[in-house]
């Protein structure tokens, strides 16, 4: 049985009102380096967190970030996108061993028809031991892609339906509904967020950072694990990461058309906890210079015109927690001179 130890820490502490979320794929030997970790490596993760780390349920760090209610100290929560069926022969056995719960973001229209993807009996059987389950939309679509000669409303309704036709399904086969949506190749504009918040759901991205009760539940962050994000060190850091607390943000939005190459961003950040002097700005692995003018700052972003996945991450340290850092990450999409989205 899973039990709830709270750190003694200051009321209304950062580290209390703060998680972090990890995103897996595949846990597989011969499956895509970029998507993929190692079961040995997977393992090495999960005692890392049994030694250092509170893991909990997303549902229960979702709902009580949402009613502000205290979590324990260093809480993480275990995620998974596509439902594979190497999770079900790989992970699962890791996990149960440590007792961890975890969510599989799965394309239930997709479930059962491939031999690379989980069936329902798996599903069946993973759910008596704890895993949930939730939407990843039947189609793995590129949400942000047009069909020919498609209305913005066509197409609003259309990667909607995409969404509640899942939760439909779900519902269905696992008898409850968690309204939890993972955008698929975690790709989403403003028009998507501000639908399915209205619908009820809360949205979860592929972009970087710790969540807290002030974080976009349209658009939370996970911390990748696989790929070039698996060695432990580096991910380490992530794990003991805080939500940065900031606001107005400048674009709000994350789709970019091609006419844009070069972009003014900025946000403020106001918190007695963290020094504006200190904040570091990266893309793509490169510093940012930036400015910064009692804590709003602003940077110029250039060769936006590429397409793909941008994001600017921003750190900086905790005056009050040693050796942990505020983190906030700002995604950004461009599709191709053909209107295409990369995957």
């Amino acid at each position: 049985m899973l039990t709830l130890t709270c750190v003694a820490l200051p009321t209304n502490s950062w580290a209390q009102d703060n998680a972090v979320i990890l995103l897996y794929h595949h846990v597989s030997n011969d499956t895509p380096n970029s998507t993929s970790v190692t079961p040995e490596v997977f393992a090495q993760h999960m005692q890392y967190l049994a030694d250092n780390h509170q893991v909990l349920d997303l549902k229960t760090v979702v709902e009580k970030l949402q009613n502000k209610q205290p979590l324990p100290d260093k809480t993480v929560v275990i995620t998974f996108d596509d439902g594979y069926t190497n999770i079900y022969q790989n992970a699962h056995p890791i996990l149960k061993k440590f007792n961890f719960p975890y969510t599989i973001f799965i394309n239930p229209a997709l479930i059962g028809g491939a031999d690379y993807q989980l069936d329902w009996q798996q599903i069946t059987e993973m759910g008596k031991e704890g895993v949930t389950f939730a939407n990843h939309g039947n189609a793995h679509i590129h949400s942000l892609a047009k069909l020919a000669n498609e209305s913005q409303q066509a197409w609003l309704t259309r990667v909607t339906d995409n969404v509640t036709s899942a939760e439909k399904l779900l519902k269905q086969k696992l008898g409850y509904s968690l309204k939890y949506f993972a955008y698929p190749y975690g790709e989403f504009n403003h028009l998507i967020q501000q639908k399915l918040t209205s619908l009820g759901y809360v949205g979860f991205g592929q972009q970087s950072g710790a969540i807290a009760s002030y974080s976009d539940f349209s658009a939370l962050p996970r911390y990748p694990a696989a790929g070039i994000y698996s060695r432990l060190d580096p991910l380490k850091v992530k794990l003991n990461s805080l939500a940065m607390p900031v606001s107005n943000i400048s674009p709000t939005i994350a789709e970019l058309d091609l006419s844009t190459d070069k972009l003014n961003f900025s946000f403020q950040v106001n918190d007695k906890d963290i020094n504006p002097a200190q904040i570091n700005c990266f893309k793509s692995g490169n510093k940012l210079e930036h400015n910064n003018h009692d804590g709003k700052i602003s940077m110029h972003l250039n060769n936006m015109r590429k397409a793909g996945r941008h994001r600017v991450n921003c750190t900086a340290p905790s005056k009050s927690y040693g050796n942990r850092y505020y983190w906030y990450s700002k995604p950004f999409f461009v599709p191709t001179a053909a209107g295409e989205w990369l995957d």
